[in-house]
């Protein structure tokens, strides 16, 4: 499992080293990870401060190219270097900003990968109920095909729009991923799609080149830090 995490972050400066209860966030995100207990845990930092503080807690962590485009490329660039044999076929990119996040929930990121053999990736998603959500564009739709009784179903299409049309269940993505390592490994040298750019949606890189992503589908929504008030209601949850 790799976790990324940027000091740098536009909304909340610093906020990987934001106390939380008297511990900076990236100390409760390695804790959950490590709960998880799908494999080892490594950091993957683009900051020197963040790798001196997990590896104060006993943690592995890796220094990357600050300037990365995204998570997985931080990802890929972690696991390239702790794992050069290739010894790991699976890789779970945790975001670092999910300090109270149920390590059931990251457990969960790698059942769509066990059931189908053609997935390459696996993510989360919700079910929205509240249609102020459904047509929100900063909240991300997945057109998921989801057999009656089942929980986990394939990934056509992401966008910001309402998407399927017409009545049903709708859902929310929840951005976490986990591949496959040979997967992630070709996501990072793609280029960028023409949906992709369209949509300002990353995972739609994959689907354009055809790679199959399969989504399970949970109850609660993890509870990422993006802002102050963010910061304070995480504070107030750990706290309980």
């Amino acid at each position: 499992m790799v976790h990324r995490l940027r000091y740098s972050s536009t909304r909340l400066p610093g906020k990987a080293l934001a106390d939380i209860n008297g511990k900076p966030m990236i100390a409760h995100v390695w804790h959950r990870a490590i709960e998880a207990d799908v494999g080892p845990v490594v950091v993957a930092c683009g900051d020197q401060q963040i790798v001196d503080v997990v590896r104060d807690l006993g943690g592995e962590a890796i220094l990357t190219e600050a300037a990365l485009p995204t998570g997985s490329d931080r990802a890929f660039a972690a696991a390239s270097l702790v794992d050069t044999e290739g010894k790991y076929d699976v890789i779970v990119v945790f975001q670092g900003d999910l300090p109270t996040i149920d390590p059931a929930t990251v457990r969960t990121t790698l059942t769509p990968l066990a059931r189908e053999a053609d997935c390459a990736i696996a993510t989360l998603a919700t079910e929205i109920d509240d249609p102020l959500e459904l047509h929100a564009p900063q909240v991300v739709k997945i057109a998921l095909a989801v057999h009656p009784g089942e929980t986990i179903g394939r990934a056509v299409y992401f966008s910001r729009a309402a998407i399927p049309a017409g009545t049903g269940k709708h859902y929310h993505h929840i951005g976490m991923y986990t591949y496959r390592r040979e997967a992630l490994a070709r996501y990072v040298h793609l280029p960028r799609g023409i949906l992709e750019q369209l949509e300002s949606l990353e995972q739609l890189r994959a689907i354009e080149a055809g790679m199959r992503i399969d989504a399970a589908v949970i109850q609660t929504e993890p509870f990422g830090v993006d802002t102050l008030a963010d910061l304070e209601r995480a504070r107030t949850l750990l706290d309980q």
